[in-house]
């Protein structure tokens, strides 16, 4: 069922066409009977046709009627739209968690039929799988908790993880998805419960990316958590102690990173909310020794970097204009941080000034005010970031991001704070004295109540003249008189599916900054001039298998610029140098996979 599935949804490239589309290629299996139907990587449900059913002993075990892939996703879209109609008028939180129970349900039962639903209904089911539901789901996990999924590394089981590793059953793996549970969107520590990110963002990469999802790993590595709450919480399926701390906490990453590398020396892995001070000295630790990276520096910073391109164009200047853009970030975590830092890179390289020049533009608030060399208990982190009170005329330590606002005039204003509401009514009518003549506003905090401000209230008082983006999807805002405000997600899987894909493509061994930059230059110059000059910044969800493949077809170019693609399967690094660009995004969607119920072939 798996592994030539891929091929049913792609086209040819260059020859490389192995099978008909129309005939999906088999599927060894090493069970029968009832193990096959619960197993959800090759349960068909009803689907096993009467030969298959003889063929690996499944008769009597399901009702005699064989029911099309077709029928029986209807039959799903049904009960889902019943389950609308039946919710009406409940609260939002008890909606959200019955769509992800119906949907999880079915990921419990039947892979393939699950992820066909989510690739052809992204754009709704996005917000139930991922953000801003998956927060939800977090906080109420060992409740929800039904079956596991993934795998689990904790403070326990240190000095076994070179032989745990091996617990997991499928011979190869190509992307991991890594969390401690240390800071979970903008929720905190949820400790063992912040597996569901983990859960999430795969299911991001199989429907975005194509990643097969015999060959993804949800992890949590679980050191303790320091939420009191939760240790007190009977429920509660983590450790109960305190989260371990320096030389400690690190050993355990590093055992398991070893551990991974071992098994799987070719596997993504990817960094997902661990907290600042973790985030950046992980990067820092592991960046040149493993392919990985961490989705909340790099990948939030790649897809901001896009918008802030994107608002040069919206305000009809050239995107060298970049470099005399005036932008106020709120927020000093490992977010913020990451998109000044990228943000300065691109100013460096746009100029072809030092970083040191490019940082003039860029001013830092944190939740004690804006950040100066003047501040005595100075956040190294943060240090590289904070304005030489010389060089800001009538602002001093700590002033407040209206003072900054009211002197700046900047042309964005973006938020990664995890505060909600931060960008009050005050501060918004303040954005309209922005030296840009469309002012930009990003409330990119997730969930949805830790967004800086809703988009209502960003285009009712900052004018309706403004680009907005946010983290979590807000509905475009009806200005009156035929005229709309609208609404860019600036949502990281825009990005990291094409991060993923594009490095396992090009086989390179380590995931570099000109690779990044290239994922976020691609995705800024996705969209058409006449959508950008309405302010749509960001393509539709719905297209995000074709953004997917052009990002990800960036990324292996950026690896064969670099010289550092070693070629995946029967393609090597000679034939992916000599592929156009044209060919290089062909490539990356032909190895897309795509769900199709293949014939299984028991073998013992």
């Amino acid at each position: 069922m798996w592994k030539l599935a891929r091929f049913a949804a792609a086209s040819n490239v260059a020859g490389s066409r192995r099978f008909s589309a129309a005939i999906p290629g088999p599927c060894i299996v090493h069970k029968r009977g009832a193990d096959i139907l619960h197993d959800p990587w090759f349960n068909k449900d009803t689907g096993f046709p009467l030969t298959e059913r003889d063929r690996l002993g499944l008769r009597g075990l399901l009702p005699p009627r064989v029911i099309s892939f077709e029928q029986q996703y209807d039959r799903f879209m049904n009960s889902f739209r019943s389950l609308e109609n039946n919710t009406q008028g409940q609260p939002d939180k008890v909606v959200s968690l019955a769509k992800w129970r119906i949907l999880n349900r079915l990921h419990d039962r039947n892979e393939t039929l699950y992820y066909r639903v989510l690739i052809d209904n992204i754009k709704e089911f996005a917000p139930i799988i991922y953000t801003p539901t998956v927060g939800l789901v977090c906080q109420n996990y060992s409740g929800l908790f039904r079956r596991p999924r993934g795998m689990y590394f904790s403070a326990k089981d240190k000095g076994e993880m070179m032989s745990m590793i091996y617990n997991w059953p499928a011979h190869q793996v190509d992307m991991i998805v890594l969390t401690d549970g240390s800071r979970i969107l903008g929720l905190g520590d949820l400790g063992v419960q912040g597996i569901g990110i983990p859960i999430g963002k795969l299911d991001v990469y199989v429907a975005a990316a194509g990643i097969n999802p015999q060959r993804i790993l949800p992890v949590m590595l679980d050191v303790g958590t320091n939420n009191q709450k939760l240790l007190e919480d009977r429920l509660y399926l983590g450790l109960r102690q305190p989260r371990l701390e320096g030389e400690e906490y690190l050993s355990i990453v590093d055992e398991f990173m070893e551990a991974v590398h071992a098994r799987w020396p070719k596997a993504i892995v990817q960094f997902e909310d661990f907290q600042m001070k973790w985030a950046f000295e992980t990067l820092e630790r592991y960046h040149k020794r493993f392919c990985m990276f961490n989705d909340d520096i790099q990948g939030t910073a790649g897809v901001a970097l896009a918008g802030l391109l994107g608002t040069v164009r919206a305000q009809g200047r050239p995107l060298t204009d970049f470099v005399n853009q005036k932008i106020v970030v709120v927020g000093a975590g490992s977010a913020g941080l990451g998109v000044l830092k990228m943000a300065i890179q691109a100013v460096a390289k746009i100029s072809g000034c030092s970083e040191l020049a490019a940082k003039s533009q860029f001013y830092l608030i944190d939740k004690d005010g804006l950040v100066t060399t003047e501040r005595s208990n100075l956040d190294p982190a943060a240090a590289p970031f904070a304005k030489n009170p010389r060089d800001i005329e009538e602002l001093t330590e700590g002033a407040s991001i209206i003072e900054v606002v009211k002197k700046v005039k900047p042309h964005v204003l973006l938020g990664l704070s995890g505060v909600g509401g931060i960008f009050n009514e005050e501060v918004l009518k303040a954005m309209r004295e922005s030296v840009s003549t469309k002012p930009a506003i990003f409330a990119m905090s997730n969930p949805t109540m830790n967004a800086e401000c809703t988009a209502i209230d960003a285009f009712n008082h900052a004018g309706e003249n403004i680009v907005f983006a946010s983290g979590s999807p807000f509905e475009n805002v009806d200005l009156g008189n035929g005229k709309v405000g609208h609404v860019n997600q600036a949502n990281n899987m825009y990005l990291f599916p094409g991060i993923g894909l594009g490095t396992l493509l090009s086989g390179a061994h380590l995931i570099t900054n000109g690779m990044l930059q290239a994922a976020s230059e691609c995705l800024a110059s996705y969209m058409a001039e006449e959508d950008i000059l309405k302010g749509i910044l960001y393509p539709s969800i719905n297209s995000i298998r074709d953004v997917t493949a052009e990002v990800g077809a960036a990324v292996l170019r950026a690896a064969v610029e670099e010289e550092l693609a070693e070629g995946h399967g029967e393609v090597g690094p000679k034939e992916l140098s000599h592929m156009s660009k044209e060919e290089t995004v062909e490539y990356v969607r032909s190895n897309m996979w795509y769900p199709v119920y293949s014939p299984l072939v028991h073998e013992k």
